[in-house]
């Protein structure tokens, strides 16, 4: 039974990613953004099954929830109008996909030249998962942590000043 939900989540997964960036029912942004909705919650789905129940709820609320109602705010706010979008251009689709292939290259061969787990340690962790994730989330990686607030703080405030139709 957990395989064939793997399977239906897995798949689930990758067709609503594929919708996400080749919509062929809409050219409407918040369509790919309700798209990656359903792609963080089958993903969510995913962490269920691997019982990792915090990243599962995490992904829901700070993901599909918090970071994509930022995401449609930012949408709705740059009204981008259907006359108003690029056209495809054929030499940037060309060289996209180079780079894509390339990228993929150079993926595929690190991860079989890389020694994956080798010298990996497994410690054992007192109490709940959740509780050693919050304690080395503000006592070791603080500095990280703020860093990445505040450039999201930053990146926000850009938007709305960047979307503002006339500058004083």
């Amino acid at each position: 039974m957990e395989d064939a939900l793997f399977y239906i989540f897995a798949a689930l997964t990758l067709l609503f990613a594929f919708l996400c960036v080749a919509n062929p029912f809409s050219r409407n942004p918040v369509t790919s953004a309700m798209f990656l909705v359903l792609t963080m919650i089958s993903l969510a789905g995913l962490f269920v099954l691997l019982q990792a129940f915090f990243l599962a709820a995490v992904q829901i609320l700070v993901y599909a929830g918090a970071v994509m109602v930022l995401f449609l705010f930012v949408i709705m706010l740059l009204d981008v109008k259907e006359e108003e979008r690029r056209r495809f251009n054929p030499f940037g689709i060309a060289i996209g996909g180079v780079s894509v292939i390339g990228l993929g290259f150079i993926l595929f061969s690190t991860i079989r030249e890389s020694k994956v787990g080798a010298g990996l340690k497994l410690t054992a962790v007192k109490g709940s998962d959740t509780a050693a994730l919050g304690k080395a989330l503000f006592t070791e990686y603080l500095l990280p942590f703020e860093v990445i607030s505040v450039l999201l703080l930053v990146a926000m405030v850009g938007v709305i000043l960047l979307s503002k139709k006339d500058l004083k």
